[in-house]
């Protein structure tokens, strides 16, 4: 099989497991917990805390990437279908204006938050590394896909528009206006997903690398707050029809 036909096949098998990547680092967690490195870390005390901060700031910024993405995206495009390939139009405004692929971008930052989160260097190398095979043979498996379907409408705009970082020149207002409760509706498991890992390594880290073992109060709150807004707005996408808007 030639190594196109090769990409393509492996893409289209990791598109549809793209939601079980986590899973790939679960044995790599294991051993990055067992590690001297963890229970010794590099930062502790006020440092260690300033360090946490700018971890779960960084895996923010990746959420706001993906509300933003999510806020002004047309029907029809970004999807979270996992079956298969599916575009009715080309979206190339907003985001889509500096990067082709603005929320693989932000899953990518999500999840470098918390690769850092836990101080062993060949952790976070690992992560990244496995991120970049994965979501490699998944944007070429969507790209062919999109080079098929709109011609030189594609080719136009990847010439112009980087693969995954952004070039800020290149920005092009979105066609619609941002809809709120869009971004509610299809990023509020993204949001709970993201902060209860970083809850869990939170407490680990309160538990393993502090001498009283003490976990912060904190944790607790973070945690609780975001379970809190993922099950009512959960309760407001299946039952009722506030978060729809028509057409979008």
């Amino acid at each position: 099989m030639a190594l196109k036909e090769t990409y393509e096949k492996q893409g289209a098998f990791l598109f549809r497991g793209r939601s079980y990547l986590p899973l790939l680092v679960g044995p790599l967690v294991v051993g990055a917990l067992l590690d001297p490195q963890y229970t010794h870390p590099l930062f502790s005390g006020f440092s260690g805390s300033l360090w946490k901060t700018i971890c779960v700031l960084i895996s923010f910024t990746g959420l706001l990437i993906r509300c933003l993405v999510a806020g002004y995206v047309p029907l029809g495009t970004s999807g979270r279908n996992t079956e298969r390939q599916v575009a009715e139009s080309l979206n190339t405004k907003g985001l889509y204006s500096m990067v082709r692929n603005p929320l693989y971008l932000g899953n990518f930052l999500i999840i470098l938050g918390l690769l850092l989160f836990i101080q062993v260097w060949w952790f976070t190398l690992a992560g990244i590394a496995i991120f970049w095979i994965f979501y490699e043979r998944i944007i070429f498996t969507e790209e062919e896909f999109l080079r098929q379907k709109f011609g030189t409408t594609f080719v136009e705009w990847s010439l112009k528009t980087p693969v995954f970082i952004p070039k800020f020149s290149g920005w092009q207002k979105p066609e619609l206006p941002y809809a709120w409760k869009i971004v509610l509706r299809r990023e509020h498991s993204t949001q709970f997903g993201m902060v209860s890992t970083l809850a869990v390594l939170g407490i680990a880290a309160d538990l393993f690398t502090k001498p009283d073992h003490k976990i912060a109060a904190f944790w607790w709150i973070f945690w609780g707050t975001s379970l809190v807004i993922y099950l009512v707005l959960r309760f407001l996408k299946k039952k009722t029809n506030v978060l729809n808007i028509q057409g979008r």
